[in-house]
């Protein structure tokens, strides 16, 4: 058994078993993949993938447990080579980070910047997804860290730190009725059209769980993964716009009227995570502080140390997570 020919059998999988475009991803000839699967085949008497004709048709039972178990095996294997280089380089390397089009927009920039600054040998790479995906990213280590609000409660393999709180706020046009109203209830914004988050996004779920523990039922007429794009059909007039406070501004958006809704619905957290056992190099670390102040080495190392999520979560009980617009803004 060697380690390409594990590498051979998970990228396949993640390839959608297409093993001309694993040839592709990986530079090398699709002949010789299908070689090398065959032969770990056979020392393993276990057929990986099943097949139809000369096509790869599916994933065995056998080979489901096998590729988990390869993945395993290559971040092991990353994560040595990470502990070499931390040590050779401790300022050059890679951090790959799946987000959300809110985190990238606005909370991340200023946080990027000053660490390209201190770390100009660093590589920094960006997905953004939905936060399913952007959890599944980190779950099997096609990045190193995942930043998001929802998404990540059925990843038992990750670990999660809570970041940040942050609220939301109604956006109206200046003519629109709701832009004299002197304290917005659920009630007013029931009575018109809405257009917010998909659901599953920017904490989308709070704000459906106010209104249904008010008795009211939105009418929500246009959803959307992008604030920038919410705000621009607020402005068409298809709706009362809810969106993250952090994604309007006063001065870039000042032909809208801002109306806070943080007592209206409860605040949400941002949260970053990793697969657990990941090797975190200096950089990797210093980057989790520069997000979350509050997150520093030491507290890093005690988040480490526990063997769930659950004991994670005991561990912050009792800290007062910032409020990101209040905070970040002074």
């Amino acid at each position: 058994m060697k380690l390409q020919q594990l590498r051979y059998i998970w990228e396949v999988s993640r390839n959608g078993l297409n093993v001309s475009a694993t040839a592709q991803v990986l530079n090398t000839s699709q002949p010789g993949i299908s070689k090398q699967i065959r032969l770990l085949e056979d020392e393993l008497g276990v057929e990986i993938f099943a097949r139809s004709g000369k096509q790869l048709s599916r994933i065995t039972a056998a080979g489901e447990s096998i590729i988990q178990t390869a993945g395993e095996i290559l971040r092991k294997c990353e994560n040595i080579k990470r502990v070499a280089h931390d040590f050779s380089s401790e300022s050059s390397g890679v951090l790959s980070i799946a987000t959300t089009h809110t985190q990238a927009r606005y909370a991340l920039p200023s946080v990027i910047k000053r660490f390209i600054s201190q770390y100009p040998e660093v590589s920094l790479n960006m997905q953004q997804g939905t936060p399913q995906q952007i959890a599944e990213m980190a779950a099997d280590g096609t990045v190193d860290f995942a930043i998001a609000t929802e998404g990540f409660e059925q990843f038992n393999e990750l670990i999660m730190m809570p970041c940040y709180r942050w609220n939301r706020c109604v956006i109206v046009t200046r003519d629109h009725p709701l832009a004299e109203v002197k304290k917005l209830t659920l009630e007013h914004l029931a009575q018109y059209p809405l257009v917010t988050y998909v659901f599953g996004f920017t904490g989308r779920s709070k704000l459906d769980d106010a209104f249904e523990k008010a008795g009211l039922t939105p009418r929500v007429v246009f959803t959307a993964a992008d604030a920038d794009v919410i705000k621009t059909y607020v402005r068409l007039g298809i709706g009362v716009g809810i969106v993250a406070r952090m994604a309007v501004d006063e001065l870039e958006d000042d032909d809208l009227v801002i109306l806070d809704a943080s007592e209206l619905f409860e605040s949400s957290v941002t949260k970053i995570g990793f697969r657990r056992g990941t090797f975190l190099r200096g950089y990797m670390r210093d980057f989790i502080h520069r997000f979350a102040p509050h997150l520093t080495d030491e507290q890093q190392q005690k988040v480490m140390e526990c063997s769930n999520q659950q004991e994670i979560d005991q561990l912050f009980k009792d800290v007062e997570l910032p409020l990101y617009w209040t905070e970040r803004t002074e």
